[in-house]
């Protein structure tokens, strides 16, 4: 029982999975943010009725 014991705590392939998971949700949540930010802006464009670019849309 000691020698599992032992192993199991020099065993660090969890470590790695969680470090992974820790990764790619702060990549998840900063590609998430990104593109909020990017609708935003381009809502934003297209509501101006002055702007060029809403006129050259427009029919």
């Amino acid at each position: 029982m000691k020698t599992v014991l032992q192993r199991f705590l020099k065993d660090e392939n969890g470590a790695t999975v969680v470090e992974y998971a820790l990764i790619v949700a702060v990549l998840s949540l900063t590609i998430i943010g990104g593109i909020g930010q990017v609708f935003n802006s381009i809502t934003w464009l297209f509501s101006d009725n002055t702007s060029r670019l809403s006129n050259a849309f427009a029919p």
